[in-house]
């Protein structure tokens, strides 16, 4: 792909994402969306891979039928309440037919089967784009929309994808579809809470985004896809592999690290809100995510390769680390101390 090529896709991804996040219009916001998905085929599609190919196709047929569902709830709620506007979203069948064309963008259970599919067919770097830069419309609707939007469906949609996406990652020898899992952990995790404490929900959302972008960024500095290539890696960049161990237990949410802080503030405000037992569930789901991330942590820090690998000879690197790897792992790890000004934030 041409530099030319790529400067247009990314500045049409960076118009689309700016065009739905300011929007306050259904139509200008279902544009947006729009030119995001246009945008990001071809990076899907670069390395003409049958793999590739397919995971585009996916994609583009999973977010045109999104978008059509979201352009359908928007026109219900036009023709019973004379409303286009984004926070004015009251009729109750547009609700639900928003959460669903939501939920399908995002990859929330029930309508996550694409994203693994995709995100293991895509390059490294665009696996992060979908991971965290598409994330950021539909999310921006959601919060939007939240007043109006049914709690109960929200917290059963969360819960079923906290609980399945840990589930489903238990097997993976794959890091990309792992880290698919991993994101629909974590948006169950901001679904849960989306009805009660939205400021929450964008939190947990920017904290995510820096977790998982500093993972995406290691690995792609690794070259590593599959737990058997990051065996060896250890070899290869050993400082490198030992703040992924630490980047990897962040997202888990293991303290003291910062993916604790998202998780401690949502479980204190479910058991304000009288949702114990919900809380007490999500927290134990998560025990099944954990062993995937120590199962990484693992492959990348403490297990050494055998001599004999069935790949090429790795090689010790000294060229230096990306800058933006080091600032990502270093907030990824340390921000927890930043929690008591979270009450003046939120």
């Amino acid at each position: 792909m041409t530099p030319q090529a790529k400067l247009i896709f990314t500045t049409s991804l960076l118009l689309g994402t700016t065009i739905t996040i300011s929007s306050n219009h259904w139509i200008t916001a279902w544009a947006g969306l729009e030119i995001n998905t246009l945008a990001i085929l071809p990076l899907i599609a670069k390395s003409h891979h049958p793999r590739a190919i397919e995971a585009a196709t996916k994609y583009f047929l999973t977010q045109a039928t999104a978008s059509t569902l979201l352009l359908f709830s928007a026109m219900t709620n036009a023709w019973f309440t004379g409303q286009w506007d984004i926070t004015q979203l009251t009729h109750p069948t547009s609700c639900l037919i928003l959460t669903s064309a939501i939920a399908m963008k995002l990859g929330l259970v029930p309508f996550h089967f694409w994203f693994p599919e995709v995100l293991q067919g895509a390059p490294l770097t665009t696996a992060l784009l979908l991971s965290t830069v598409m994330k950021f419309p539909p999310m921006s609707l959601l919060l939007m929309t939240s007043p109006s939007l049914n709690p109960t469906l929200l917290a059963c949609m969360a819960v079923f994808s906290i609980a399945l996406g840990g589930w489903m990652g238990l097997n993976q020898t794959q890091i990309r579809k792992i880290l698919a899992f991993s994101s629909i952990t974590h948006l169950g995790w901001m679904a849960i809470i989306l009805s009660y404490s939205p400021k929450l929900t964008l939190l947990n959302l920017y904290l995510y985004i820096t977790m998982t972008a500093a993972v995406f960024l290691t690995l792609n500095s690794m070259k590593a896809t599959k737990l058997s290539t990051l065996m060896t890696a250890w070899t290869k960049a050993p400082a490198l592999s030992a703040t992924l161990l630490l980047t990897m237990l962040s997202l888990a949410g293991l303290p003291p690290l910062t993916g604790f802080l998202p998780k401690w503030l949502i479980i204190q405000e479910l058991t304000k809100q009288n949702m114990a037992a919900t809380a007490t569930m999500i927290s134990l789901l998560s025990l099944l995510s954990l062993f995937f991330y120590l199962r990484l942590a693992y492959c990348a820090t403490i297990t050494l390769p055998p001599h004999t690998t069935n790949h090429m000879k790795q090689w010790h690197i000294n060229c230096p680390t990306n800058t933006s790897v080091a600032i990502l792992t270093i907030t990824s790890i340390m921000l927890l101390p930043i929690s008591p000004m979270i009450s003046t934030i939120i």
